[in-house]
């Protein structure tokens, strides 16, 4: 990332801050569901899930924000856009994961993005089922954190060949849909393991060193606006399926950077 002034730093510095402590507060809350049977799963337009954690959530995201920062725009996935003045967009998934959290897997996570004049300069991730999180603004690295312990600086892995590595995605059936099962079909011939439930998970795991790539075929803004500061902090590439550093794709892909060349290979095909 290029470098921020000093007092565009500042800002984005205050506003990880409120980032870090709500997401934690939205994400706690989401547990007071998860593995529960107190809610049930509607139906969005485009035939997705959604429950009253993710909106709850969302809505105690907003609530904080708009206190600290009442200038600022919002994006959200389950509430819509409010408007607002000051460049910053903050942009919201309260639960990146529905499906998985309806199924009581504890690996689905609260997003916050914060976007200021179209550059996604910092991101929270935080995964309430582990205890677990990454933050990161640029310039500023990324870090991780488990439970009440101390934030640790942590980096991409250093493996340079797919061969060796962990390719992590979230549903196999989105290539299929994309018509890009081919895809697909060669990472995993290339990579030395392949996972799925990714979701926000994956980046995490990427952002850690614990895999090489993550591919999303089909990805919302408010999937991939937290995730591409925290991936590039940690000295990894978050781009589009041609190598485009952008969070507005509609797609995603995540490396260590070192495999860049070679998972870009297969999906620029």
């Amino acid at each position: 990332m290029s470098k921020m002034s000093a007092a565009l730093a500042a800002e984005v510095a205050r506003r990880l801050e409120l980032a870090i402590v709500a997401g934690k507060e939205a994400g706690r809350l989401t547990l007071q569901y998860f593995q529960q049977d107190n809610f049930q799963v509607e139906r969005k337009i485009d035939a997705s899930p959604v429950t009253i954690a993710d909106r709850s959530a969302e809505q105690l995201l907003r609530e904080r924000i708009a206190a600290a920062f009442t200038q600022d725009g919002v994006l959200g996935e389950e509430l819509g856009t409010t408007a607002g003045s000051s460049g910053f967009t903050w942009i919201l998934d309260p639960i990146d994961g529905t499906k998985s959290f309806i199924s009581g897997v504890p690996l689905y996570g609260t997003l916050m993005g914060i976007e200021h004049e179209g550059r996604a300069l910092a991101g929270v991730v935080y995964m309430p089922g582990l205890g677990e999180g990454v933050f990161a603004s640029a310039g500023r690295g990324t870090w991780h954190f488990r439970g009440n312990e101390q934030p640790k600086r942590c980096r991409v892995s250093e493996k340079t060949r797919l061969a060796d590595g962990l390719f992590v995605t979230s549903q196999v059936d989105s290539f299929v849909k994309r018509g890009a099962a081919a895809a697909f079909e060669a990472l995993q011939q290339a990579a030395y393991i392949t996972r799925t439930w990714g979701d926000c998970y994956g980046y995490l795991l990427v952002a850690t060193g614990r895999a090489e790539v993550m591919v999303d075929p089909v990805m919302n803004v408010w999937d991939a606006a937290a995730v591409q500061p925290i991936i590039e902090e940690a000295g990894g590439t978050f781009t589009d399926w041609q190598g485009n550093a952008t969070i507005h794709a509609g797609e995603g892909v995540a490396t260590n950077s070192r495999v860049l060349a070679e998972v870009l290979s297969i999906t620029r095909r």
